[in-house]
């Protein structure tokens, strides 16, 4: 689902913002070697919902005067993120980083709601400290289509630029 991979992206971004090394849980590569703690980041289970009368929450005049239709959805959802280090001191920093990121520094289209943390555990097969927390959040999607209704955008993160 393209939606999680984007609320997968922003957490990320706003991980690296805080000073954290952050990547994708499941990486297409072996995982590096890092300085301090490093975060990895997936989207658990995800519920979703259209927003108005089937998704459409009515129309937007653009700066040329043009007219788009407006389409939107909510994804409610869970986002793990494992903090490991090889030093506790640097996971517990790790953590601090984290929980501000996760609950100040995400964009406007995901509210977070409760961060929970495990405590700080000693992983044996990497051979480094754990810290596993888990946020609860809601997330809000809006897509456009032109006013001949022949083009339809993908829903994008409310809030995060498109490249």
């Amino acid at each position: 689902m393209r939606e999680l991979t984007q609320i997968r992206d922003a957490v990320i971004e706003a991980l690296r913002q805080a000073g954290l090394t952050a990547e994708a849980a499941f990486p297409d590569r072996a995982a590096g070697k890092y300085p301090g703690a490093v975060a990895t980041v997936a989207v658990g289970a995800a519920e979703g919902k259209a927003l108005g009368f089937c998704g459409y929450l009515g129309e937007l005049r653009d700066g040329s005067g043009r007219t788009h239709e407006l389409y939107g959805k909510r994804l409610t959802g869970a986002v793990t993120v494992e903090l490991r280090a090889e030093r506790a001191a640097d996971c517990e920093a790790g953590t601090e980083a984290a929980s501000a990121a996760l609950l100040e520094g995400l964009p406007e289209g995901i509210r977070p709601g409760e961060l929970r943390w495990e405590g700080l555990a000693w992983e044996r097969t990497t051979g480094m400290f754990l810290r596993r927390g888990q946020l609860g959040c809601e997330a809000l999607f809006l897509a456009q289509a032109e006013e001949d209704g022949g083009v339809f955008l993908d829903f994008q993160l409310k809030g995060v630029l498109r490249a």
